[in-house]
This record gives structure tokens, sequence and C-alpha cells, in this order.
């Protein structure tokens, strides 16, 4: 029993151990991982307004082509496209200023 018990604490020394070294890695791999998500943060902030801008453009074709038919919820269409573009180009802005990058 003795035995089972020497080995069983090596084991979880050794294991503490590969812990705490592994860690000191691990803390570099964090760092370079962040570098290289702050690198794509531009290109994915003009993304989200280009995907914004195909967005409101449909939204406004569809909205003019109900207006056009003389259909009677054109107001609640136009409203929802409208929301919906200023939600991404806000998302995009708020995310942009909240990292400082």
């Amino acid at each position: 029993m003795k035995k089972t018990r020497k080995t069983l604490y090596a084991a979880l020394a050794l294991l503490i151990i590969s812990i705490s070294a592994s860690a000191q890695d691990g803390n570099a791999g964090i760092n370079e991982a962040t570098n290289q998500v702050k690198s794509y943060f531009d290109t994915g902030t003009n993304l989200m307004y280009a995907i914004g801008a195909i967005v409101g453009l449909v939204g406004a074709i569809k909205v003019y082509k109900k207006w056009n038919d003389g259909e009677q919820d054109t107001g609640k269409v136009a409203s929802s496209w409208f929301g919906s573009c200023i939600f991404l180009v806000v998302v995009a802005t708020v995310l942009k200023s909240f990292f400082g990058v």
C-alpha cells in the first residue's frame, strides 16, 4: 500500500512539474495568438462594413419594390433592413474601439 502511494505521489509531482513547464510556453503561445488576431482585426472590420453596405443595397431594392407595389408593410420592412445595417456598422465600430486596435 505504501509503495503505491509513493508511486502516486511521484507521478503527481512529475505531472505538476510538467504542467508548470508547459505554462511558460503557453504564455508565449497566447501572446502569439493575440498578435495574429490583432493583425486580422482591421481586415475583419472592413469586411463587416462591406457586408453592411451590401445588405443595405439589397434592402433598399427590396423596400423600393414593395413601395412601388403599394404593399402595406413597407415601413416595417424598411425599418428592419435599416436596423440590420446600423447594427453591423455599430458592432464593427464598437469592437474596434473596445479592443483598441
